[in-house]
């Protein structure tokens, strides 16, 4: 795929259960990392990657997501008489980070389903979609690195990243054909096995670069665990039909959909901001010394 990746799709659709009550209400999301909502991050990297448009698959009451990146006139104006600057700049930018085409899953049919909703909007083009739970700390960025190997490779690409072997029950993992140093040929993919059935430790993680082709066998993969229509399933069919490939990224990734994660997130966030670092690490000290 030599053709510039100019489309990220970010699915956006679930209920955010793991986060109950908080999100009740509110988009799992919109929950801050620091004061940053996860999904800023997340199209903050597809923007640094050269995506031009961004295509969010929401569901119904997450109206606030495409919210978020749109105009505030009320807020700015709030600011601007404020004399508060910064914070006008900082709010602005936002609006103006990006094209967001916002596209409802009217039913909850799966990660498969909800990349298919954006179908029309891709168009027949290659795409990336990013994961709204997987926060990706990498410079260059994730889906940057992930970027490159497409062009040098002329295939589609997902994320890797190795999991201990008792953790490939929460994963899907590849078996593939190494080509080049963190670059596999992939040759099978299998969701969530148990340790004794997992073809390898390389998990798949919330990044791809996949061709339009995917489209139309979405449309025909039929459900599969759990009564969803399953994106791994689909990328199975795929890589029979042409190359895929699997890039062992360089970077840490927080799984922000999980409770432990997300406040791994927050901390590693927070710890690298010089007037926080301090405070922050002097806190965490303390705890860890205090007697139980």
């Amino acid at each position: 795929m030599g053709v510039k990746i100019r489309k990220g799709v970010i699915p956006a659709a679930g209920l955010g259960t793991r986060f109950l009550p908080a999100t009740k209400s509110v988009p799992k999301e919109l929950l801050p990392i620091v004061d940053k909502p996860a999904i800023q991050y997340i199209v903050e990297e597809a923007v640094a990657s050269g995506i031009e448009q961004v295509i969010l698959i929401t569901a119904r009451g997450k109206g606030s997501l495409e919210d978020h990146f749109k105009v505030s006139v009320e807020l700015e104006e709030a600011l601007r008489k404020q004399k508060k600057d910064e914070l006008l700049r900082m709010v602005r930018e936002i609006s103006e980070m990006v094209h967001i085409v916002a596209i409802r899953q009217k039913e909850p049919k799966g990660l498969g389903h909800a990349v298919l909703c954006a179908r029309e909007a891709v168009g027949e083009e290659p795409f990336a979609v990013l994961l709204g739970d997987d926060i990706v700390d990498a410079e260059p960025p994730c889906l940057a690195q992930m970027l490159e190997v497409s062009r040098q490779k002329g295939g589609g690409v997902i994320a890797l990243q190795r999991v201990p072997e008792a953790e490939t029950h929460l994963y899907g993992i590849i078996r593939g054909e190494k080509v080049e140093e963190r670059v596999y040929r992939i040759e099978e993919m299998v969701e969530k096995p148990k340790p004794d059935q997992a073809p390898s430790n390389l998990a798949v993680i919330g990044r791809y670069v996949l061709p339009p082709e995917i489209f139309p066998i979405l449309e025909n993969t039929p459900p599969g665990r759990g009564g969803e229509i399953q994106l791994t399933d689909a990328l199975q069919e795929l890589a029979h039909r042409m190359p895929l490939y699997g890039y062992e990224f360089i970077g840490d990734r927080y799984d922000a959909g999980d409770k432990v994660g997300y406040l791994q997130a927050n901390i590693a966030f927070a710890l690298k901001r010089p007037h926080m670092a301090e405070r922050l690490g002097a806190f965490i000290a303390e705890i860890l010394h205090r007697p139980d």
